[in-house]
């Protein structure tokens, strides 16, 4: 160890996920306060755990952290317990050869790295509603679920993914079935060690529990690659355990758990990184009205993503409750006026810490303050005459933000069909190309379409002369019907159609599906619900128990 004292930083705080799993490449050892904001005795420990940063300090090989429990998922089990808790992490083993060995520090890096698997819940468990609970009982067995894709899976990428299991004599089929519909593809890593409860488990025979006494201290679990790689092991065994093995394939090999990544996590590193947060964002009347291009010039710049924007005018009860921070000042009745006397423009704003990072460009709630403590910010930049107010809104928290995204855009369900001329090239890129628009693929499958079935679909045209013909084209082959899911997802999907001629829509929306891929007015490669009423219908007679799993 150090043998005199000098001037170090505090130990590291460890607040988010992102952060602790950074902590965990530390080489040598690290010593983990694990604490809670509300507990006194957590606290009571951090002068001690500081003393002994000081007095201890070896950074290459002795490292302190301090990490908050309530949010980091991994130290979720530690939650909810008013006592210190410390834990160590050893990551590599320090090493104990001479310099000149010839150990590659590339081949240690790789032999500690964290580990992640794939899961592929099956279409047929998408159908089912089994998806949720497969997450779930992950979830709920300690691992964590870093990212997750649905997808119609292709014919090529089946093929790929699945090349050992290849000369097996109903792979054929087997291909079939996992391009019938869509699957979720998980990227699931090592969470908290966790022992699962009592309904999770089945009995082992000749087995005793390991408990400890009653007057034997608690153990807590040190966080070691070792330990990991035996928990991330563990994943295929639990799922068989609760009997849901055969609707979920878990790969671990490093290879094919490369090319999954490629395929459908080509950011992932990027993303890790990243904490992705959803806000509404709300210009007030006048704001709108005089200088609403500066201010979506200026979220452009920012790198915020507007997910969703619609012009508003609000109710007096929702102007009071965007404005309830102003309540007890004089002029509120005026700025309820004023809010209620026109259109607001409400956005969805996605970017990384979006929430905070919007919340610290909008600045104080008064343009007095803002003038005079932070002039660079939103409030001071577009301050009006008519109001001492901010101009701009934002939410304050994560669940008012979920809460009020989902007042002033309310999902809606739409049915999607892709017809059976479309090639499985063209299936892929209009799958894309909702999903790129904001579409949540909420249910898709395909299917052989009866005529009970066309007719429910195409209701408005059952009388016409071409009806026949309608009839014979969807019988051709199978279609791939959906179930699209967005903020006005019925207006949404037809604009993203396109008009019903794909030479008509060549020319008057040549980036729609229709003028990309239709072929002739019969043949123009999608179809979509007309009316809110009639997706309704169709989606709950072609899909049984349609809701979101």
């Amino acid at each position: 160890m150090a043998s005199k004292k000098r001037e170090v930083q505090l130990q590291t705080v460890i607040n988010n996920q992102s952060l602790w799993d950074e902590m965990l490449q530390n080489k040598g050892l690290t010593v983990i306060d694990v604490y809670q904001a509300w507990c006194g005795p957590c606290k009571a420990m951090q002068p001690l755990f500081r003393k002994l940063k000081n007095e201890l300090n070896e950074d290459e090989i002795l490292h302190f952290a301090v990490a908050e429990a309530d949010n980091i998922v991994t130290l979720q089990p530690f939650r909810d317990k008013c006592e210190p808790v410390f834990l160590f992490s050893v990551y590599p083993e320090i090493p104990l050869v001479d310099s000149d060995s010839e150990v590659s520090e590339e081949s240690t890096y790789e032999s500690v790295q964290e580990l992640h698997s794939i899961a592929v819940i099956k279409p047929d468990a998408v159908i089912s509603k089994k998806g949720l609970e497969i997450k779930r009982k992950i979830t709920k067995a300690g691992f964590i679920i870093e990212a997750q894709h649905k997808t119609v899976l292709t014919e090529e990428q089946v093929v790929n993914f699945y090349s050992r299991i290849a000369d097996q004599p109903d792979f054929e089929e087997f291909v079939s079935f996992m391009t019938n519909g869509l699957s979720y593809i998980l990227v699931v890593s090592q969470g908290s060690k966790h022992n699962p409860s009592s309904e999770e488990t089945e009995p082992q025979p000749d087995t005793e529990p390991n408990e400890p006494s009653e007057d034997q201290p608690e153990v807590e679990a040190q966080f070691t690659p070792g330990m990991m790689k035996n928990k991330r092991d563990s994943l295929q065994e639990y799922l068989e355990r609760q009997h849901l093995a055969q609707h979920c394939d878990i790969e671990e090999d490093a290879t094919n758990v490369a090319k999954f990544m490629d395929a459908f996590f080509p950011d992932f590193k990027k993303m890790k990184s990243m904490k992705l947060e959803k806000t509404l964002a709300l210009l007030r009347p006048n704001l709108f009205h005089e200088r609403k291009d500066d201010v979506l010039h200026i979220i452009k710049d920012e790198d915020f993503k507007i997910l969703e924007q619609r012009q508003v005018v609000l109710s007096e009860k929702e102007a009071q409750a965007l404005c309830k921070e102003y309540e007890n000042e004089d002029y509120f009745n005026k700025l309820i006026e004023n809010m209620t006397s026109g259109p607001s423009l409400a956005l969805v704003l996605l970017r990384d810490n979006g929430l905070q990072y919007w919340k610290q460009l909008l600045g104080p709630r008064t343009v007095e303050e803002a003038i005079e403590y932070f002039p660079e910010s939103l409030c001071a930049q577009f301050a009006m005459d008519s109001l001492p107010v901010n101009q701009l809104y934002g939410s304050d928290s994560l669940e008012t933000a979920e809460r009020e995204i989902q007042h002033f855009f309310p999902l809606q369900s739409t049915l999607g069909l892709i017809k059976p001329h479309a090639t499985s090239e063209q299936r892929e890129q209009i799958l894309k190309m909702a999903k790129e628009a904001g579409f949540d693929l909420t249910q898709v499958k395909k299917m052989f379409l009866t005529p009970e079935q066309i007719e429910k679909i195409y209701p408005k045209i059952t009388g016409k002369d071409f009806y026949k013909d309608v009839l014979e084209m969807l019988s051709e082959g199978p279609s791939m019907v959906m179930i699209l899911t967005k903020w006005n997802a019925v207006a949404e999907w037809r604009r993203l159609m396109g008009p019903t001629d794909p030479e008509e829509a060549k020319v008057l929306s040549p980036d729609s599906i229709r003028a990309r891929f239709g072929i002739s007015k019969l043949k123009n490669i999608v179809h979509g619900a007309s009316d809110a009423y009639e997706a309704k219908e169709v989606v709950n007679r072609l899909f049984e128990n349609p809701e979101e799993n």
